[in-house]
């Protein structure tokens, strides 16, 4: 018999600046708590840079867009998917040493396991990070 796997945690946000802080704090409750001292701190900054991005690069003002999350265990991982309704695919920037942005996918990228790009079927953009869990978890 298959290993029947866990049910996402999935979440719809207003594209606005203040999602951030919401959609952090959710990931954040849904952690198990044992899992809390050894992913939370980097669950809660990946959650914060891929919903700003997504907010920020993903979505159009005038627009009434929606950031999907989506956070699950598999594969000896914990995953999470921020999901705008953009069609461009994010890149990595290269920033100066005196810019103050442009550093949030290269910090998915010093953090994450492993993180991908992947265009939604219907309309839209994925970025979905992964952490290893610990062993034993």
């Amino acid at each position: 018999m298959p290993e029947i796997p866990h049910i996402p945690a999935h979440w719809r946000f207003p594209a606005h600046p203040a999602s951030v802080g919401r959609a952090r704090h959710a990931v954040a409750e849904s952690l198990p708590h044992v899992l809390r001292p050894h992913l939370g701190d980097d669950l809660r900054l990946l959650t914060s840079e891929l919903v700003t991005n997504a907010i920020r690069h993903g979505t159009r003002p005038q627009d009434e867009n929606l950031i999907e999350l989506v956070l699950w265990p598999a594969d000896g991982h914990y995953w999470v998917a921020v999901s705008d309704p953009g069609t461009g695919k994010p890149v990595p920037a290269h920033p100066d040493a005196d810019g103050e942005g442009g550093r949030g996918l290269l910090l998915v990228d010093s953090l994450a396991t492993a993180w991908t790009v992947r265009p939604r079927p219907a309309r839209g953009t994925s970025v979905i990070a992964g952490l290893s869990l610990p062993q034993g978890g």
